[in-house]
C-alpha cells in the first residue's frame, strides 16, 4: 500500500510556485523549442486539452513516457481554467468572482506539471488568454461572449491547424464526443482538434503545407478498471472516496465498456513523473481528494495504465487481449 504525504495546502502551494518560477524563468518560448527540434524527433505527437490538469489526469504517465523515450511532445490547451474551483484555502481570493486571477495562476502550475513530465513545448491555443474557461454546463459563464464555448469552431480550428502544420504529428490525442463527462470547453476541444485535422490536409486551406496526421485517440476509462477500483476502495474501508459511484450500479458517461477499449500505454516507469504532475495543480487537486485516495488504498499501479479509444488510423494490436500497447504502432 501506497501512502501520499500529507502536507498542508500552502507548502504545496508554496512549493508550485517555486518551482514553476524556476521553470518560467528558464524556458524558452514554446514555438522556439518547437522549431528547435520537432521535426528532428521521429515520433511527434500532440495533445488538445481544456484546461490545465487536465493533461496530467488524462495523459500524464503517456506524455512522461513518450518525452522520455525521445519523442516530441506537444500540449495544445485551450483555457486557462479561470472558472475552476479553487481548493487552497490561502488562495481563494483567485476565484473568478472575486480576484479573477486564477487562469493566471494555472499558468504557472501547468508550467511545472510539464518539468514533472518532461515536456518542453506546452502552449495555449491562441495565446494565454485568448479563449476563457466557460464553466461548467448549464452555468451563465457559458454565455460570455470570449468564453470557449461560444467561440466559433472554424476559428479555433485554424490557430490549431498552424501547430499541427508546424509540429507534424503522427497522433493526436483528444476527447471524445461528448468530452469525457460533458464540459462544454472538453466538448468544444473535441470539435475544434477533430475540424482543425480536416483543415491540416486540405491543401486548399490556409498557409503552410498540408499535414495528415495519422491516428487520432481519444482517452477512455474501461468499466471494469472503474468498478474494480471502486470495489477495492470499499473493501479497504474507504467508503468516501467517489462516493456516488457504486461498483455495481450505473457509471459515468466517461467510462465505456472493455470491448470499446483499442489502446493501452504501460506508464508504470513514470508513475511517479504523473503524480508529480497532477500535485502541481494544487488548486485543483488535493492530496487527501478523491484522486490520490485511489493511491493511499490500491496503490500507484492504478493511475500506470492509461486507456484510449481509437478514432481514426488503423490499430496494429500486440497483446493476447488484441490491444495495441504503442500509440505510433503502424506509424511509418
Amino acid at each position: 500500500m501506497t501512502t501520499m504525504p500529507e502536507e498542508p495546502p500552502g507548502t504545496v502551494a508554496d512549493a508550485v510556485l517555486a518551482e514553476a518560477a524556476a521553470v518560467l524563468e528558464a524556458q524558452v518560448e514554446p514555438e522556439e523549442v518547437a522549431s528547435m527540434d520537432a521535426l528532428d524527433q521521429p515520433r511527434r505527437l500532440l495533445l488538445v486539452h481544456a484546461h490545465p490538469d487536465d493533461e496530467s489526469i488524462n495523459n500524464g504517465a503517456t506524455m512522461a513516457k513518450y518525452a522520455a523515450e525521445g519523442a516530441h511532445v506537444t500540449l495544445v490547451t485551450c483555457t486557462l481554467g479561470e472558472e475552476g474551483e479553487v481548493l487552497v484555502p490561502d488562495l481563494a481570493h483567485l476565484a473568478a468572482d472575486r480576484d479573477d486571477g486564477l487562469g493566471q495562476h494555472r499558468i504557472e502550475e501547468l508550467a511545472a506539471a510539464m518539468e514533472a513530465l518532461g515536456v518542453r513545448d506546452h502552449r495555449f491555443l491562441g495565446g494565454p488568454g485568448r479563449f476563457r474557461d466557460s464553466g461548467m454546463m448549464g452555468l451563465p459563464t457559458n454565455d460570455r461572449p470570449d468564453c470557449f464555448w461560444r467561440t466559433e469552431v472554424d476559428e479555433a480550428a485554424a490557430l490549431l491547424v498552424v501547430v499541427i502544420r508546424e509540429i507534424r504529428p503522427q497522433v493526436l490525442i483528444t476527447y471524445d464526443h461528448d468530452g469525457g463527462y460533458g464540459h462544454p470547453d472538453h466538448i468544444q476541444a473535441h470539435r475544434v482538434a477533430m475540424r482543425a485535422l480536416d483543415l491540416a490536409a486540405d491543401s486548399r486551406f490556409g498557409e503552410g503545407e498540408p499535414w495528415q496526421v495519422d491516428k487520432i485517440y481519444w482517452p477512455v476509462m474501461p468499466e471494469s478498471q472503474l468498478r474494480d477500483s471502486i470495489r477495492r476502495l470499499r473493501e479497504a474501508g474507504d467508503t468516501t472516496s467517489f462516493e456516488d459511484f457504486d461498483a455495481a450500479g450505473e457509471l459515468p458517461s466517461f467510462v465505456v465498456p472493455d470491448d470499446q477499449v483499442t489502446t493501452v500505454i504501460d506508464g508504470t516507469a513514470h508513475v511517479e513523473a504523473k503524480l508529480a504532475a497532477m500535485r502541481a495543480h494544487a488548486t485543483q487537486i488535493t492530496v487527501d481528494g478523491p484522486f490520490f485516495a485511489l493511491s493511499n488504498n490500491l496503490g500507484n499501479a492504478v493511475w500506470a495504465m492509461e486507456h484510449y479509444r481509437l478514432a481514426r488510423g488503423v490499430a496494429v494490436p500486440a497483446g493476447e487481449d488484441g490491444r495495441e500497447r504503442d500509440l505510433f504502432a503502424g506509424v511509418a
